[in-house]
């Protein structure tokens, strides 16, 4: 599906949303409730949340909030120092919430990777592995992040008012599948990365893990196989970077699907698809993270607009996804469920002007009030 880019309050220029999503159930039993990993409940914001916001967050329920941090916003320039003027409010914000932030680290600066000219949202062409100072690059980035944010970060000493809640969770792309993201995927070149994160990553931090790039579920343009690829679904991509990349299992810790679908029925088929190709390369053993899903509560504009579910089929699409998800957590692995969105931003995709949980002014829709009661808060 189509993405517009993202442009978020904050300056980042954030990840586009061509998916379909996954919906919540109502009527949580608190046994139900403990039994779900820590953490589980999570939110994908488009525009930085203010205090107020943040505690709302916090007490529906909210406990992760995933974000991005951008390899170009923090390094605009070859030679110049970190940015994290777009990152530390997002931190700051969370932290003092008592919500655990969970980064995707993404994109490259045109400094170090050619943008593509020919996609609106002017992603890398390619991933940033193809020269020394590319790699060498991209790991460096990952090294600052963790020293601004890890264990012993410089955030934590600068702000002393903040809670010390220190990043140990990396996820590293988005939706690398797809050419939104990258111009031209590439599973091999994602292996490549991977193993350079991991370098770093741990490099920096021995308790660092690793989660992959969420992988949007099945593109439209997975089907089109001529020419250089735009898309790959995602399973053939994840076989792929197992098969092109060898010893990659040591060098994460979860896989992310973004299993965006017009309807909640459709999401055991997606998740078990992954599931079975884990257990097919011998990697039963890892965590399931749903990085993004979600619905808008626009009206259809037509047959083919099937994210589009009003505000009531917003909720009931959420309500059915949650219900499934947490029946299945523990045969599906699942580790954590984002919601996209926190709040609705108009003209940032195709579906993001109603795809919040609230919109203009932080006001709740029905979908809220839905997901606060599987998460055991108070909306």
């Amino acid at each position: 599906m189509r993405k517009a880019t993202v442009q978020l309050s904050f300056r980042v220029r954030a990840w586009l949303a061509a998916l379909s999503i996954a919906a919540f159930g109502i009527v949580v039993a608190a046994p139900a409730a403990q039994a779900l990993p820590a953490k589980f409940w999570g939110v994908v914001p488009q525009t930085n949340p203010d205090a107020a916001e943040f505690q709302r967050l916090k007490s529906g329920g909210v406990e992760s909030f995933r974000i991005p941090v951008s390899w170009g916003s923090v390094q605009p320039t070859p030679n110049g120092p970190p940015d994290w003027s777009i990152v530390d409010p997002l931190v700051s914000g969370a932290a003092t919430a008592g919500i655990e932030v969970f980064p995707f680290l993404y994109g490259a600066p045109a400094w170090a990777v050619p943008t593509d000219l020919s996609i609106p949202s002017l992603p890398p062409r390619f991933l940033p592995v193809r020269n020394g100072k590319q790699r060498s690059g991209w790991k460096r980035f990952l090294a600052h992040a963790v020293q601004r944010y890890g264990p012993r970060g410089s955030f934590w000493a600068e702000n002393p008012g903040v809670p010390k809640r220190p990043i140990r969770i990396w996820q590293v792309g988005n939706e690398v599948n797809f050419k939104y993201f990258v111009a031209r995927p590439n599973p091999a070149e994602y292996g490549q990365l991977v193993k350079l994160s991991y370098a770093a990553l741990k490099a920096a931090d021995r308790g660092a893990r690793i989660v992959l790039s969420g992988l949007f579920a099945h593109p439209a343009e997975a089907r089109i196989k001529r020419g250089p690829r735009q898309a790959y679904a995602a399973p053939e991509f994840l076989e792929q970077m197992y098969r092109r990349t060898p010893g990659i299992k040591r060098k994460f810790h979860g896989v992310a699907l973004h299993p965006y679908t017009g309807t909640y029925k459709r999401l055991p088929l997606y998740i078990e698809e992954i599931r079975d190709l884990l257990v097919e390369n011998g990697d039963a053993g890892k965590g399931l993270f749903l990085t993004e899903l979600g619905w808008s509560s626009q009206p259809a504009r037509n047959r083919r607009d099937g994210f589009a579910k009003g505000r009531g089929g917003q909720a009931r699409e959420l309500k059915g996804a949650f219900r499934l998800l947490r029946k299945n957590q523990r045969r599906w692995r699942l580790q954590r469920v984002h919601w996209f969105s926190v709040n609705d931003l108009e003209g940032a995709c195709n579906f993001c002007d109603g795809s919040g949980l609230f919109e203009d002014g932080f006001a709740p829709k029905p979908s809220w009030f839905a997901y606060a009661r599987f998460a055991g808060g108070r909306p």
